[in-house]
């Protein structure tokens, strides 16, 4: 495959760490320090699929492919506007992209790479020869405001890439999950509950606990062991060094968290651009933004290899190569 479009929206409201200060107890040398986050953008108003929708047509007016032209739209998220119908459906139908099949993926915040390689594994197949591929969250409507810990961390994004079939000899990808850790990075929902019989204990208890829980040691721990890894697999299994690979594109979630995975891989940090200082951490969204962000400022050039990594709640890891056109 090849990624031959990128695009990216961020909602317009800017909450900085001083403003987040005056509603938890925090100040921006606590936040930035600990994160290297100054700031975030909040949605008001808009929902996940719109955000993406704003995506993928900057994403396909950069491909210079037209809507109608797309087979495929996979939407990773897990903060979809329903359960029903899919984020996907409903930015196929906004963009008007009224042949392609469509369908959400849960991954959290590795969402966006497990939906590349799902993506790639149908064009490689010859099933369909263009894909959408979108990272869209709105963490802002499933965060605890008052709980410090989590508050500070996250913002609301989305990127999209088009994806074209090639001839050219691909690269293989690596996933990887471990649900015996889930507990660590937790986003409760109530669907089990009897509506009929239980409507008045469900609003309650769903405005109380339905927001995102973590214990931030130990997805650090996580983070710092299984990227590096996973880097490390996925070159081995495409038969490249380090030395071949002009950027790491990882998802956007903690400062230290990069600088600990580059020095792990002994690589300089100039190879890991960050952005997550405006953005904070838009979960599936983090990589595609920053994707575009490269693609726009022209940081990429022709024949550079670059190696995608996302890591989250699951607890899932992968990573993906694409050497760019």
């Amino acid at each position: 495959m090849e990624i031959r479009g990128t695009g990216s929206y961020l909602p317009g409201k800017i909450i900085t760490n001083d403003d987040l200060s005056e509603v938890v107890d925090t100040n921006d040398e606590w936040i930035s320090s600990r994160t290297g986050i100054c700031q975030r953008h909040i949605s008001e108003g808009e929902t996940t699929s719109e955000m993406a929708a704003k995506a993928a047509v900057a994403a396909l007016e950069d491909a210079e492919v037209s809507p109608e032209e797309v087979e495929l739209i996979i939407v990773a998220t897990m903060t979809g506007d329903e359960a029903m119908p899919g984020t996907a459906c409903k930015v196929q139908k906004e963009i008007g992209a009224v042949h392609a099949a469509c369908f959400d993926l849960s991954a959290a915040c590795t969402g966006f790479v497990f939906a590349l390689n799902t993506a790639n594994a149908y064009l490689a197949s010859g099933m369909y020869r263009n894909a959408l591929v979108i990272g869209a969250d709105m963490v802002s409507k499933v965060i605890d405001w008052t709980d410090r810990a989590t508050c500070v961390l996250f913002g609301d994004g989305a990127g999209a890439v088009v994806l074209t079939c090639t001839d050219k000899k691909g690269y293989r990808f690596i996933s990887h999950s471990d649900g015996s850790m889930g507990n660590a990075l937790m986003l409760e929902h109530h669907y089990d509950r009897n509506l009929e019989t239980e409507q008045r204990r469900l609003s309650i208890e769903q405005s109380a606990s339905s927001k995102v829980s973590m214990d931030g040691q130990a997805v650090f721990r996580f983070a710092v062991r299984r990227v590096p890894q996973v880097i490390e697999e996925v070159l081995c299994i495409n038969g490249l060094s380090r030395e071949e690979i002009g950027c790491y594109v990882l998802h956007q979630a903690n400062q230290r968290i990069v600088e600990a995975v580059a020095k792990r891989l002994k690589e300089p940090l100039e190879k890991f651009p960050m952005n997550l200082q405006n953005y904070g951490n838009t979960s599936s969204a983090s990589i595609p933004i920053l994707l575009n962000e490269l693609d726009q400022s022209k940081r990429l050039k022709t024949g550079d290899r670059i190696v995608m990594a996302g890591f989250g709640g699951g607890l899932t890891w992968g990573a993906s190569i694409a050497e760019w056109i």
